[in-house]
């Protein structure tokens, strides 16, 4: 029987592997799929270019029909590794809405959350 994940999947060049990879990652390599890049102040300040988003960031949006829109991010999926921004919601026939999930390379992080124990790991 073959295993429902392997890390030597990662090395084929084999586009159907490296899809495979990706959707069969365990959640603890799949937070890694959620990096974004920081904004140009945070990367002088913190020396890093990309970062895990969380929920509680400020990001601004940088493709698709909600481009240049900035919120909060309210909510991170990260088994469809999708992130949620506040203000970024559907309409829905019956009159509500519905929030929009976006792909965390397609946000910019504009501030963070404090959080001491990102900080610490940032700031090494």
């Amino acid at each position: 029987m073959k295993s429902i994940f392997s890390l030597h999947w990662l090395k084929s060049i084999q586009p159907r592997k490296q899809r495979k990879y990706r959707f069969n990652a365990p959640l603890h390599r799949k937070g890694s799929f959620l990096n974004a890049p920081l904004s140009k102040d945070l990367q002088q300040k913190h020396n890093v270019k990309t970062l895990r988003v969380r929920s509680g960031d400020r990001v601004k949006i940088q493709r698709g029909q909600f481009k240049s829109l900035e919120g909060e991010v309210s909510r991170v999926d990260v088994a469809r590794e999708k992130v949620y921004v506040s203000g970024a919601e559907l309409a829905k026939k019956d009159g509500g809405k519905v929030s929009y999930p976006i792909h965390a390379s397609n946000v910019l992080i504009v501030s963070l959350k404090d959080d001491k124990r990102r900080m610490k790991k940032v700031n090494k």
